[in-house]
């Protein structure tokens, strides 16, 4: 028997023997989980999981790590007393001033800590005084001018305040930034619960605040598309939940089913802890996709795992390769060597 019929024996007796293993009740410790039946139910009509035309709105959302939150400050007003700062922005107005040159509008205090009356009225050193000790400054400072003044002042804007607006990200450790206010724990509250903790934080520095707060990134409410690699690794795809996507959708967004994949499909919807074992709900792909149908085109709810189970017959060829690849390149290397050497043998070293 020459050198290449005893390599074609060999790769037929590990064909055989790969064949035999796969088939053979030595791998029993590896028997994979079948969640799924060889032929999916028909959905009961009584049935309450939510797919295409029978949707649910899903809960108040609640906020998690990593959601980004748009908040906007209604009401920012310091708590009294407030100290005039420069830069801060007073509404005077004087009932009897000069008739051409009236005092009822918005001043701001220079850096000097002074606020300009204009020409006429002078300026009055206004900065580290509350409204109502700013107010009889001004008003003796008129009664040079004015007889018996009559004077109010009131803060307009305050510029040490800071404004609360934009996005804010919820950290790792459940709470959202707030700058020179501190920090706020929101997670695992929904918008208004977390709406009033940042308002009665901000009462501690804000007189009555009003704060606004909506989800700006929807980063914590996800759901994956897990399929399987016929022998070369799963792929996991994660995509946001906007509270609209079925199967379908899902399927889409991951451009369509993998060459590798079957249309063996189903969604494993986890339970939580000590209430029971997860949800598997069979997905019939042919009925979807020809036929139109929606008893089984399921509305995915966040966490759910839409699986794609691989196809056996590219399974079983990716992994006939991967075992008989070493041996073909074994024996390739032989054969090239003692191809060599018949040729050192019968031509010498000078004819190769």
């Amino acid at each position: 028997m020459t050198l290449f019929r005893r390599i074609a024996a060999v790769r037929a007796l590990l064909l055989v023997a790969t064949a035999v293993a796969a088939s053979g009740g030595c791998t029993a410790f590896l028997e994979p989980r079948e969640p799924y039946p060889i032929t999916p139910p028909e959905p009961s009509p009584l049935s309450t999981v939510p797919r295409e035309l029978d949707m649910v709105s899903l809960p108040p959302y609640v906020i998690e790590p990593p959601d980004i939150l748009f908040l906007q400050a209604v009401r920012v007003v310091p708590k009294p007393p407030h100290r005039l700062e420069p830069f801060d922005a007073i509404l005077i107005r004087v009932a009897n001033a000069f008739a051409d040159q009236p005092i009822a509008e918005a001043f701001f205090i220079d850096p000097e800590g002074n606020v300009d009356l204009g020409p006429t009225y002078g300026k009055v050193k206004v900065v580290g005084m509350t409204t109502e000790e700013a107010q009889a400054a001004i008003r003796r400072h008129l009664a040079q001018l004015i007889e018996d003044p009559q004077v109010s002042v009131s803060l307009a804007a305050s510029a040490g305040v800071q404004q609360i607006t934009g996005e804010h990200l919820v950290g790792s450790d459940g709470r959202v930034n707030l700058a020179t206010y501190g920090s706020v724990y929101v997670a695992g509250m929904t918008l208004d619960q977390a709406r009033q903790a940042i308002e009665a934080h901000l009462s501690q520095y804000l007189d009555k605040p009003q704060v606004a707060v909506d989800v700006f990134a929807y980063n914590s409410k996800t759901y994956y598309v897990i399929t399987q690699g016929a022998g070369n690794g799963d792929n996991v795809a994660e995509f946001p939940i906007t509270g609209n996507e079925t199967v379908l959708d899902a399927i889409a967004n991951l451009g369509g089913i993998s060459p590798v994949s079957s249309t063996r499909i189903f969604i494993a919807r986890p339970a939580p802890n000590g209430v029971g074992c997860e949800q598997i709900l069979p997905v019939n792909w042919d009925e979807i996709s020809r036929g139109a149908s929606t008893a089984t085109n399921y509305q995915i709810l966040p966490r759910d795992r839409l699986y794609i189970a691989e196809d056996p017959y590219i399974k079983f060829d990716a992994l006939l390769t991967k075992y008989t690849r070493p041996f073909e390149r074994l024996f390739g290397f032989v054969a090239l060597g003692t191809s060599t050497l018949n040729r050192i043998t019968r031509f010498g070293l000078g004819n190769l």
